[in-house]
């Protein structure tokens, strides 16, 4: 159900506001490279800093420009279960096609706790949820057996975004869930070890700057031209490295900036890079032949 490069847009600002002009233009520039999916309000959309309003209307303002093009994944996850809830049961109803729910971050529950959470989530709407596992950013790992049974006991939890890193836990969920459970790289830089175990494709962040190039990846492989795939990986991988040389979404965004795609604009905490750093990326910028 969810395959292909699927992009993890960012949340555009200007004077401090959302820059509603500029996502819907950046929606746009998304659908024509070939980009299979727009989730608005994630980590790399600075979901956390939006407020509710805010995160309402970025949601809104995707469905309205997508129109049902590509599917709309809504990040509407969040650390208390009422909340998750609440933003999701929004989306729903402002016509997104799926909501992707983070982990709980901060509170560290117990896998018990995680799966009362996305199944009270999963019970509260109809559209399908893709589960985001990222430990590092979350404190917590959702275990292989939790997915299984949340994939068992839910019929709309269908996927999820894996930022794990691990191969092996990857593997694992793929051997519970079978083929009808979709694994989404969380990582841009395994895109294609992912898809070599049985991934469907990636939830991206390079993919605000190279659509067309991270589409391409995934289509080669599903094309079984394994060769050319490869050869896009290696092409994309400085690329991709740059983009995580400080927190997402700080380089994604600077590199934007750069070129001339929306401000690079930042919420507190997350601040402009130095400029040495951001020297590093406009390199890595000039090498890949974007500027």
């Amino acid at each position: 159900m969810f395959k292909g490069s699927i992009v993890a847009i960012v949340t555009p600002f200007k004077n401090g506001k959302v820059d509603e002009k500029g996502l819907r233009e950046l929606i746009e520039f998304q659908i024509k490279n070939g980009t299979s999916g727009i989730v608005p309000c994630g980590t790399t959309g600075e979901s956390a800093t939006l407020s509710f309003e805010e995160h309402d209307r970025v949601i809104e303002i995707t469905v309205e420009q997508v129109k049902k093009r590509v599917p709309v994944i809504a990040g509407t996850g969040s650390n208390a279960t009422e909340e998750a809830m609440m933003l999701t049961k929004h989306a729903e109803k402002a016509g997104a096609d799926a909501s992707l729910q983070v982990v709980p971050y901060y509170n560290r529950p117990t896998q018990k706790g995680l799966y009362e959470h996305f199944k009270s989530i999963a019970d509260s709407v109809s559209i399908p949820i893709i589960l985001y596992n990222i430990a590092s950013r979350t404190g917590v790992n959702i275990e292989p057996e939790t997915i299984a049974r949340l994939a068992d006991d839910c019929k709309n939890i269908v996927a999820v975004k894996e930022a794990s890193g691990s191969l092996d836990q990857m593997s694992r969920i793929k051997q519970l869930c079978g083929a009808g459970f979709d694994l989404l790289s969380g990582d841009d830089s395994l895109t294609l070890p992912i898809l070599s175990i049985g991934g469907t494709g990636v939830i991206s962040v390079v993919a605000n700057i190279v659509p067309k190039e991270v589409a391409s990846l995934v289509a080669e492989f599903e094309k079984g031209n394994l060769k050319k795939a490869q050869e896009l990986h290696y092409r994309l991988l400085p690329l991709i490295k740059a983009m995580f040389i400080e927190t997402n979404p700080i380089p994604i965004k600077t590199a934007m900036g750069l070129l001339g795609m929306c401000e690079p604009a930042l919420r507190l905490p997350l601040t402009t890079m130095s400029a040495e750093k951001v020297e590093i990326i406009r390199k890595h910028l000039e090498d890949f032949g974007l500027l």
